[in-house]
């Protein structure tokens, strides 16, 4: 593998899938090895070619984040181009972003207005304001957990206002959303939740019909300036449904939908919003309008499908906050592309094709779509076998896990 010199060194804390395709995106557009910080040895960064892996249990620490970024920024001119991936990750440098050194930058916004952002009670009232469609929400504090009444139909949608709050109190039977179909279903596990120390508020919602294939992520980047530079647009076919894992996108194709694209460009330059953000919806078979769920203030775990789809997600914040340079035209992310991190059998089997195209559906037959982790020329024996091993594991986990009338 060659690499080249550059004027900045890409700095990620978090070791996800979400980090080694921001790796990969940065090698493939300016031949750079990426220093990558995560938790454990046990990491798909871990062993790869085109990246400087350190594990450190106390990496989501304030202290050891800072020594670690001073440090690097006191051995070099260079400047560091810092990202986090997870939700835990992304606030850790957002909450330290007074205090790193003059020659390090992140495309993040600052702490505050990034919790008013990603708290869903707050995203739906920013949604209302602006008249872009959410599914129908009930806010559940902790002083008024005792639910008797329901304001929707079952099966209803359950979920923490506050994910990254939410995961630092694990708890037995512990899911990322849930789906409730009874009272007493609904009052256990708000309980549950309760009880393992998260405090934060819950959201209840209707239950919007639809397998997988009804959902869509839109990635976008905004500049320092607070304009929109950068939507792509993907058409999910599937996602993961482990309990912890459900939501995640596993195949997506790329599409172009005005509607989508010019509601969340209305949303993001209202807040003046900086950045990477991730937005997820629905569309609501119903009502033939589409459902804004959340946005997240990064990059997403699959971003990788943006730089499939023609767009270095590695260029936009390097141009930005580097060289100050950016795009006079928005750019759009190029129709038909297929990312997944499946087997091909997985995905021919429970991939709804009908919904896409059918140069998309022939794709996914064949298995012409990308995986970012299986990387060409990133392939050593101790990474591949990691690799693999997690790979075939999607045959069983959606063997077991896998109900598309859950949506």
């Amino acid at each position: 593998m060659e690499f080249r010199e550059q004027e900045f060194i890409p700095v990620l804390f978090g070791s996800d899938l979400g980090a080694y395709s921001m790796a990969r995106a940065f090698y493939e557009e300016y031949g750079v090895k990426s220093q990558v910080y995560g938790k454990y040895v046990a990491s798909p960064c871990n062993y790869s070619n085109i990246i400087n892996y350190t594990a450190n249990e106390s990496i989501e620490e304030d202290e050891t984040f800072l020594r670690i970024v001073n440090e690097l920024a006191a051995s070099t001119t260079k400047k560091l181009v810092i990202f986090g991936f997870g939700d835990s990750y992304l606030r850790l440098v957002s909450r330290n972003k007074p205090q790193l050194p003059a020659n390090a930058v992140t495309p993040y916004v600052d702490l505050e207005p990034m919790d008013r952002l990603i708290n869903k009670r707050r995203f739906y009232g920013l949604c209302e304001e602006l008249g872009i469609d959410y599914p129908g929400t009930y806010v559940i504090t902790r002083d008024q957990s005792d639910i008797i009444d329901m304001p929707f139909d079952f099966p209803i949608i359950l979920k923490p206002a506050d994910s990254a709050d939410y995961f630092l109190h694990h708890f037995e039977g512990q899911n990322k959303v849930y789906k409730l179909n009874t009272l007493s279903e609904v009052r256990t596990t708000i309980a549950q939740i309760y009880s393992s120390g998260y405090s934060n508020d819950l959201i209840m919602q209707e239950y919007i019909p639809g397998d997988d294939s009804a959902m869509y992520v839109l990635t976008n980047y905004s500049s320092h300036d607070a304009k929109v530079r950068m939507m792509c647009l993907g058409h999910t076919l599937l996602e993961e449904h482990t309990p912890m894992g459900r939501g995640n996108h596993a195949l997506i194709v790329t599409e172009h939908n005005e509607i989508i694209i010019n509601q969340a460009k209305k949303l993001l330059e209202h807040v003046a919003y900086t950045g990477f953000s991730n937005l997820d919806i629905k569309y609501d078979r119903r009502t033939g309008t589409y459902r804004f769920f959340e946005l997240n203030a990064r990059q997403g775990r699959s971003n990788y499908y943006v730089t499939n789809a023609g767009i270095n997600m590695a260029k936009l914040p390097v141009e930005d906050l580097v060289y100050g340079r950016n795009p006079e035209e928005l750019i759009i992310g190029e129709p038909g592309h297929v990312w997944s991190v499946l087997p091909k059998g997985v995905a021919v089997k429970y991939a709804n094709l009908k919904a896409v195209s059918p140069e998309a559906a022939q794709k996914i037959e064949r298995g012409d779509f990308t995986n970012p982790l299986f990387m060409k020329g990133d392939l050593g024996l101790q990474r591949w076998a990691r690799l693999m091993k997690n790979h075939l594991r999607q045959f069983g986990n959606y063997r077991t896990y896998y109900h598309p009338e859950e949506g």
